[in-house]
């Protein structure tokens, strides 16, 4: 049986938390279809205000949703794929669980 341990969980926990916001969720998946894409871009073209596209970006970075490269005095955003299969593993490992679990609250 697959085992998850306690990290791994709050790992993904903290993703999760991160992405599930509507906004932060609709800035991952405009990053996600235009690839590496400039800030000034995602807040204009989600007509975002810049200070809120800030802080959700913050967020993203924080939880390595997001990377980010510089370039003069632009600053480049794409997904973190690699957090992604992260947070998927870590979830697999607990689902196996699930129905073990589900078995012994049964009775």
């Amino acid at each position: 049986m697959a085992t998850f341990n306690q990290r791994d969980l709050d790992t993904a926990t903290e993703l999760l938390r991160a992405i599930t916001h509507p906004l932060r969720l609709s800035i991952v998946k405009f990053v996600d279809e235009k690839g590496i894409i400039n800030v000034n871009k995602i807040y204009n073209t989600l007509k975002l205000e810049q200070s809120i596209t800030s802080q959700h970006l913050r967020i993203l970075r924080g939880t390595e949703l997001v990377d980010t490269k510089r370039e003069g005095k632009f600053i480049y955003y794409n997904v973190n794929y690699d957090k992604i299969v992260q947070v998927k593993k870590a979830l697999q490992k607990f689902y196996t669980k699930a129905p073990a679990a589900a078995e012994l609250v049964k009775r």
